[in-house]
């Protein structure tokens, strides 16, 4: 089974994860790590609203926690999200990446050393080129790559550059992309 999914998301991220995270439900099995670029003084809003809007429970990331199933972490505004091989949470203020803090591909490259095929990487709607790198390092690990399908992404350029970089093996239009999270929840990764 898989154990753990990472999304990177940029602009017109609170629309995408509208949508995507109130499909899941309380007892999805993997966890689930999100880093969605925030101005710097970004506030709790996006949390609180999207756990408001979601039977699975969602939270800022707080260094040293475990990675749980059935829970959404998402990355504080300011610091990078990584996840440690021991599957716990370090948050970083090193220099920004791809000119963003937290970066995408921080996560991305942190979580598939640690969970290798057991992975599941999706980048989302953005517009810069975040995350590509780090959803090839998810399939250099044997892990899942998937993305939403640049025509119904508000801003497409981060979905294409993932598609052009990446062999992926899901292209998904927004409003399937819950359930398909869903269905692979039950898959094995070598199904």
């Amino acid at each position: 089974m898989y154990k753990a999914l990472v999304i990177g998301v940029s602009a017109g991220g609170l629309n995408a994860l509208s949508q995507i995270l109130p499909k899941l439900p309380a007892d999805f099995s993997l966890s689930v790590l999100i880093v969605q670029h925030r101005h710097h003084d970004a506030d709790h809003f996006l949390v609180e609203y999207l756990d408001d809007l979601s039977a699975i429970r969602v939270k800022e990331a707080q260094s040293g926690e475990p990675v749980l199933p059935s829970t959404v972490y998402i990355a504080p505004a300011m610091y990078h999200l990584l996840v440690e091989r021991n599957e716990t949470i370090s948050l970083s203020i090193d220099p920004p990446v791809n000119y963003s803090i937290p970066s995408i591909d921080v996560l991305f490259e942190s979580a598939a050393a640690c969970y290798k095929n057991q992975l599941i990487g999706l980048i989302l709607t953005g517009a810069n080129a975040d995350g590509s790198q780090g959803l090839l390092t998810v399939k250099r690990y044997g892990g899942l790559a998937v993305v939403q399908e640049p025509l119904t992404a508000e801003i497409d350029v981060m979905p294409k550059a993932a598609r052009d970089l990446v062999d992926v093996d899901g292209l998904v239009p927004l409003d399937e992309l819950g359930q398909y999270l869903v269905d692979l929840g039950l898959v094995k990764p070598d199904d």
